[in-house]
């Protein structure tokens, strides 16, 4: 018997080597799209058809069918869904394809998915071929049938009752199961990218539904910033292949997070659920996790099994939540001993917690309301390496000599912002960075950085040391020390016997009156030195306090009550920082030596064009930035030096803008002349002649609105080798 072309798609010829699947129904959410890739119709030819044709066009069509040896009740209340059908039909002029679904009673397939019901196989007609009204009701009464249809219908019921096809009756062009001549197209949920086969981002969607049709295969998922509520567990426990679950920015809370959620994701390693509305932590988290973010949520509880068991964990963000030692149980990280980084900060912790893991390497737990650290809270993090308890409520009654004493491998620990009045003693060896800035700190005792041998930074700002709080030698231990900071501590001078290999001293905002001659002359590595707003007028400075500073970089001297430039400044300063005194004079001796300087700041001082003497730039030959701002100049100063990048020139009482202004700066890039007294007719035509590389010029603020017309731009130079 010749067969018809959609015989083959309808009941595939049989395979010794292909395995035995049946079909599933949907409810068993493995339904299919194409011939090839979904789940072989069963080789039980008994198996009862629906006939379906189509109404209306392509578009909006609507089925209607009905069933080949089963009553009319056992069918389907609701219509059949359309489906795409096999591409190779295409030859035939009719499309055939697969829907099941469950119909109890009905003498058919068995579903092989859980519900194990029977199926009914769909076989539809394309309606621009098929016999106009050849079509079964859904009600089961028949309708007027074609001849075509007739013939068709006859054609199949011959054919259901002949024999299974033989091997040898296989067409080998026709693909087979699993077999296609073009890759099926890739399946992705409706607004979502799927970049890569396993991955689904649906990122700022604004989702309010977990969304469906999500692969198999996925294993990155990304539903960040959405609106999503609760994570249904059906939806979630298909994805077994997940390694990546972003939940960032939603709005789930506990009760829409089921306990057994993440029971099936038995292969993820990443997590993120912060800043959604977590009351509490999920109690069980796959063994599998290498991250998980809860942070900034409103968890105040956590369980054992949230983060305990699970040796691949390495990090653990629980900030900006509102835990508190109770809600912190001791063996919340018991089978955990590879955490690394663990960030407790911003809850309502009152002690550090105990039981912490001992393989973390940076803890945090700044900003919380801890005001004692148990003895031995710390014993057994050993590999602790940064330690972040800033902003709580720590006295020195609240830690002993060996609160950090076992930490053998700490290097930043930052204690800022507490209620200490002296250094804490026991301080680690390896301890580089030591911050214990806005304590309370009246003294500083030699004895208690005698074991932080190794520190290089030591941060001291805003405590109460006053004229004795840091006496000659205190820092001595110290020998390797690079920056430290004591501004705002009501200092009256330098503090003297500072560690000789210093290379930055930062004493703004003291109350330092005097600069004699030996002041810094044990710091002869020092690069950076910041003096700026203290009581320094120019009689006190000695005029040779800055010459043993060979290798100065940095000078800021700003916000003092400096009369004219010091003298005796080091020919290596690159920036110097004179703004905010009172300077009145500018003399030309005084900056001979600074030939590798590049920026100057004499801005807010009451400088005039006759108080600049001449020659005073010519000196300045690396001079790129000059701030002359807020002054009260009158024109342009001429003779600027030619390395000149940068001019600031706002604030002053410029009313001219003369042709020969910026003659000997052809470098300048920006020049700014807000707030003056310029007219729309004050500068010449000719001023920015010249100026091939000048991009910015700012005359906002003035009596009159400036137009300025910017130089032609500097043709740009070939490179070499070039065509």
């Amino acid at each position: 018997m010749v067969q018809p072309p959609w015989f083959a798609a309808v009941f595939p010829p049989f395979r010794k080597d292909a395995p035995i699947r049946g079909p599933v129904c949907a409810p068993c959410r493995d339904d299919f799209d194409r011939i090839g890739e979904g789940p072989y119709p069963s080789r039980r030819r008994h198996a009862p058809l629906c006939l379906v044709g189509f109404h209306g066009d392509r578009g909006r069509s609507r089925p209607v069918g009905g069933a080949i040896g089963a009553p009319s009740s056992h069918l389907p209340e609701s219509p059949q869904r359309p489906i795409r059908m096999h591409r190779g039909l295409a030859r035939s002029g009719a499309k055939v394809g697969f829907s099941p679904h469950c119909c109890s009673g009905v003498q058919g397939v068995e579903c092989a998915g859980h519900c194990r019901t029977h199926l009914i196989w769909t076989i539809s007609f394309d309606p621009y071929t098929a016999p106009e009204g050849a079509l079964v009701g859904i009600s089961g009464k028949t309708a007027e049938l074609g001849l075509a249809m007739r013939l068709s219908l006859l054609l199949l019921l011959l054919l259901l009752t002949s024999p299974p096809p033989t091997p040898s009756m296989e067409d080998a062009a026709f693909p087979h199961r699993g077999e296609s001549s073009r890759p099926p197209p890739r399946a992705c949920p409706l607004r979502c990218s799927c970049p890569r086969a396993d991955t689904v981002d649906c990122n700022g969607l604004d989702l309010q539904v977990f969304p469906d049709n999500i692969t198999r295969a996925a294993q990155h998922l990304s539903l960040q910033n959405n609106q999503l509520q609760e994570l249904p567990y059906n939806e979630l426990s298909r994805l077994s292949s997940l390694r990546t679950l972003n939940l960032h920015n939603n709005l789930i809370s506990s009760e829409g997070l089921p306990d057994e959620a993440f029971e099936s994701l038995t292969q993820l390693q990443h997590i993120y659920v912060a800043h959604n509305k977590l009351s509490v932590a999920p109690q069980f988290l796959p063994r599998s996790l290498r991250v998980v973010d809860l942070a900034a949520n409103q968890v105040t509880e956590i369980f054992p099994l949230t983060f305990g068991e699970k040796p691949a964990l390495r990090s653990v963000y629980l900030h900006n939540n509102q835990l508190s030692n109770a809600g912190l149980p001791p063996d919340a990280f018991h089978g955990s001993e590879a955490v690394a980084t663990l960030s407790l900060s911003s809850n309502r912790l009152s002690y550090l917690p105990p039981s912490l893991p001992p393989s973390l390497e940076r803890l945090h737990l700044q900003n919380n309301l801890i005001s004692k650290v148990p003895r031995g809270a710390l014993s057994r993090q050993t590999h602790l390496r940064e330690l972040y308890l800033q902003h709580n409520q720590l006295t020195d009654s609240g830690l002993d000599a060996t609160t950090f004493s076992k930490l053998h491998h700490l290097e930043y620990l930052d204690l800022s912002h507490n209620q200490l009045v002296s250094v804490p003693a026991g301080l680690p060896r390896a301890l580089a960075v030591l911050h214990l800035g806005r304590n309370r700190i009246r003294w500083v005792e030699a004895a208690r950085l005698r074991g932080a041998r190794g520190l290089r930074y030591l941060l001291l700002q805003h405590n109460q040391l006053g004229a004795t709080g840091l006496p000659a030698g205190a820092l001595r231990p110290l020998r390797g020390l690079h920056t430290l900071h004591l501004y705002g501590n009501r200092l009256d001078r330098v503090p003297p016997a500072l560690p000789r290999r210093l290379r930055a001293l930062v004493l703004p905002h003291n109350h330092v009156t005097t600069l004699g001659a030996r002041d810094l002359a044990g710091m002869p590595g020092l690069a950076e030195l910041n003096l700026a707003y203290n009581r320094l007028v120019s009689a006190r400075v000695h005029h040779r306090a800055f010459r043993p500073l060979r290798a100065l970089r940095s000078l800021d001297l700003a916000g003092n009550q400096l009369t004219r430039v010091p003298g005796g400044l080091p020919g290596s300063l690159h920036t110097l920082r004179l703004q905010r005194n009172q300077l009145r004079a500018l003399e030309p001796e005084l900056l001979t030596s600074l030939d590798q300087l590049r920026e100057l700041s004499l801005a807010h001082n009451r400088l005039r064009i006759g108080d600049i003497g001449p020659g005073t730039w010519h000196e300045l030959q690396a001079l790129q930035v000059l701030d002359l701002s807020h002054n009260e100049l009158s024109f342009v100063p001429p003779d600027l030096p030619e390395a000149l990048e940068e001019l600031h020139l706002q604030g002053n009482r410029i009313s001219h803008v003369g042709s020969e202004a910026f003659l000997s700066t052809p470098r300048l890039r920006a020049l700014f002349l807000r707030a003056n007294r310029l007219h729309m007719t004050s500068i010449a035509p000719e001023a920015f002649l010249g100026l091939l590389h000048l991009s910015v010029v700012d005359t906002a603020g003035n009596p009159e609105q400036v137009l300025v017309r910017l130089p032609p731009r500097a043709p740009r130079q070939p490179q070499a080798g070039g065509p």
